[in-house]
């Protein structure tokens, strides 16, 4: 297959990332059945896999990169993608080439196909979208697929494998980890996992398995207990922030300056975490991703990484400190611009919201003077709170350009966020069709002592992201 063929097979395949997939859709057994015919791939490789509702990625990204300078060739498997599809499966830092994943989808997919022609026909759902056969591979699991058939021909040591949705009957829940991971617990699909955080904890700790060591960043009280109990049933040690492992944060302090080209955060902007647990205290370290929440992620990363070196993995101190100064996890609080500032960010629910406020409060005290205009940029998909995110979002910012990614079909028409906004807040705003004519506005407004933020969900961070880097200096009004 050629690249464009290998794509066009792929996409044509359901994919619960367009549409929200019903509670009977999430099963493993698919998964199972196109793993066998591919002689077991997950089988052959070390596995490090990390669930939660939010942070899974950057404590993902903070894994692979702590690994990779450790000398460990390391797979990373994340979704979704920013830009291109190929970022999901990554080799030391690597995105796999496009001649390469067309060679690995020419391998999995007669077994694809096979597994289609075995009565696997899509039918419909009650929202009449379509449903995969009893047989046939979702878009997601050829992807997982796809990441253990590429970890194995590149030899990786050891591969980190982010949940793509829940935890129990995600795609990747069929490997045998050498940890679990769960970071923080919160509010998200709840069509498919439950509206208690219970209910979501219990779908996320689907991933502890019997025997192996479960490492948890998930500190409300149900949440905690639902894991507690299920690793104690699995025989799984479990070790937790706040209990056995805890962490002090010092903000970053990002400045305006006058170097515009100036993306990556110097030495003297990196947040400062300091970690104990019950081996050690651990040195302060920096850490390349702004924000609390990155702290806490990078503490549940270090406990993680001493259950790494109980199971025999040679990790020293300076790889961690240099894995977590020097990660890069795009769209995160991503300083694109600095006059005006520009940040990225994927915040999607009302606990990633928050998140992101509280570290432009902390981290960007520039754009908290009077006078400043904080201006943003939102899209959203249905199936999120986004009264409850646009309530927030609409006592620090001046100006909000509401608009829709076109990635998706479950993007939110601008004119019912306006309606949503209009319930919540007095928030002045400006209706854009498309997500390019927003930061258009946006940036012919914004003055360089300004901010400029785009937040809502991760299609439209991949969407605008290419603009933004591209983008020259905006217009002084």
């Amino acid at each position: 297959m050629t690249y464009e063929q290998a794509l066009a097979f792929w996409f044509r395949r359901v994919n619960y990332e367009q549409r929200s997939p019903d509670a009977a859709d999430l099963r493993l057994d698919r998964m199972r059945a196109l793993l066998r015919l591919l002689g077991h791939p997950h089988k052959r490789l070390r596995i490090v896999h990390v669930a939660g509702s939010k942070g899974k990625g950057s404590t993902s990204a903070m894994l692979a990169s702590i690994l990779q300078r450790a000398g460990y060739r390391t797979g990373l498997f994340t979704s979704p993608h920013l830009c291109r599809v190929e970022e999901r499966i990554q080799v030391d830092d690597v995105p796999i080439p496009g001649h390469e994943l067309a060679a690995v989808l020419d391998e999995v997919r007669p077994a694809v196909e096979a597994l289609e022609g075995g009565g696997g026909a899509a039918t419909p759902s009650r929202n009449g979208t379509p449903r995969p056969g009893q047989g046939a591979p979702t878009f997601f699991e050829i992807a997982t697929a796809i990441a253990f058939v590429y970890f194995v021909r590149r030899r990786v040591d050891v591969a980190v494998l982010e949940v793509g949705l829940g935890g129990r009957f995600d795609s990747t829940n069929v490997c045998l980890p050498l940890v679990s991971v769960i970071t923080s617990i919160s509010f998200d699909h709840t069509q498919q996992l439950g509206n208690r955080l219970t209910s979501i904890a219990m779908e996320k700790a689907g991933i502890v398995k019997p025997g192996r060591p479960a490492v948890s960043g998930a500190t409300a009280a149900g949440a905690r207990q639902v894991i507690e109990a299920i690793c104690r049933r699995r025989g799984a040690p479990l070790r937790q922030l706040g209990i056995d492992f805890h962490y002090s944060y010092e903000p970053g302090q990002v400045a305006s300056g006058e170097a515009q080209g100036l993306r990556s955060l110097l030495p003297s902007e990196r947040p400062r975490v300091r970690i104990t647990t019950r081996l050690r205290t651990w040195p302060v370290l920096e850490v390349g991703l702004l924000g609390e929440h990155q702290a806490a992620n990078a503490a549940v990363a270090v406990a993680c990484v001493e259950r790494l070196r109980a199971d025999g993995l040679r990790i020293e101190d300076e790889s961690v400190a240099a894995g977590l100064a020097d990660v890069r996890w795009p769209a995160r609080l991503e300083v694109v611009r600095r006059r005006p500032f520009v940040v990225l960010d994927c915040a999607h629910n009302v606990a990633s919201v928050q998140a992101l406020l509280g570290t432009l409060r902390a981290s960007f005290p520039a754009v908290q003077a009077p006078g400043v205009r904080r201006l943003l940029i939102f899209a959203g998909s249905g199936d999120k709170d986004l009264a409850g995110m646009l309530r927030l979002l609409a006592a620090p910012f001046t100006h909000v350009f509401l608009t829709r990614y076109g990635s998706s079909p479950r993007s939110v028409p601008p004119e019912d966020l306006a309606e949503i906004l209009r319930g919540v807040a007095a928030l002045p705003f400006t209706i854009c069709p498309t997500a390019a004519e927003a930061w258009e506005a946006a940036r012919s407004r914004a003055r360089p002592e300004d901010l400029v933020c785009v937040a809502g969900s991760v299609f439209l961070a991949g969407e605008l992201r290419p603009l933004l880097l591209q983008a020259q200096a905006p217009a002084s009004t």
